[in-house]
């Protein structure tokens, strides 16, 4: 019998691709949906080719392209297609006050349309299987100065709970929520550091601590619509301001 098979969207880069290669060595073949990273994508076809599992590369714009065919082609390829992971994103920094349209509908596209729409044709093409959305650990906070951005993520979250109800019990539907795990080139050492110590286990996450989590979530069959916050307690520090931390 045919390997299962799961379709990462943005798994040529970044997370995507670490989940990739990790679900590969657990035996999956892979559809590697990408948009412009055709040359990092041809790479991990490479890698996860040399592990023994069929990997196939499958283009889709998602700010242009219908996402029913994106279903549909990885379907057609791999019959025995039974995960989904959301992990393609769109992030552009601003705050409500410089926030437009062309942002809002950019953003809310990627990060909130699009798993919502491949979830829906996955249900209704598979049938059975598993869908895991990459959040993002900020949902726990109002952090204006991403506007767009969180709002989508914020909206993912309740799309997550949403559609673990809707498709149960055939279809389970969870998400990850990453904190400090792989930072952007852009961030400074002295940024880092800051932010490190605002986490109560005082360490970066590495992709091998998102990894578990999502086998965690693909292994444990009675777990639907939760958001597995994988950010050393980052989100849980919701303290506040008051006269007992207050440094004159």
């Amino acid at each position: 019998m045919e390997p299962y098979a799961a379709l990462i969207t943005g798994g040529a880069t970044r997370l995507g691709r670490f989940f990739a290669e990790s679900l590969a060595d657990a035996g999956y073949d892979i559809a590697l949906h990408v948009n412009r990273s055709r040359g990092e994508a041809e790479e991990v076809t490479r890698v996860i080719r040399a592990k023994g599992q069929a990997c196939e590369i499958f283009t889709s714009d998602f700010l242009h392209d219908p996402l029913d065919a994106l279903i549909d082609a990885v379907w057609q390829r791999f019959p025995r297609l039974n995960v989904l992971i959301n992990s393609a994103s769109a992030y552009q920094a601003a705050p409500l006050a410089r926030t437009d349209l062309a942002m809002l509908e950019a953003q809310f596209r990627v990060n909130l349309f699009t798993p919502l729409l491949l979830t829906q044709h996955f249900a209704k093409r598979v049938g059975k299987g598993c869908v895991i959305n990459i959040i993002d650990n900020k949902v726990a906070y109002h952090q204006y100065p991403y506007a767009a951005y969180l709002l989508s993520k914020k909206g993912l979250v309740e799309v997550t709970q949403m559609a673990a109800l809707e498709f149960a019990p055939h279809v389970r539907v969870n998400g990850i929520a990453p904190g400090v795990v792989l930072p952007t080139s852009q961030r400074s050492p002295d940024y880092i550091a800051w932010r490190l110590e605002g986490i109560p286990l005082h360490r970066q996450g590495t992709p091998a601590h998102l990894v578990r989590a999502l086998h965690y979530l693909l292994d444990n069959d009675f777990v639907t619509g939760q958001v597995l916050f994988v950010d050393g307690g980052e989100s849980i520090l919701l303290e506040g301001r008051h006269s007992e931390n207050y440094s004159a």
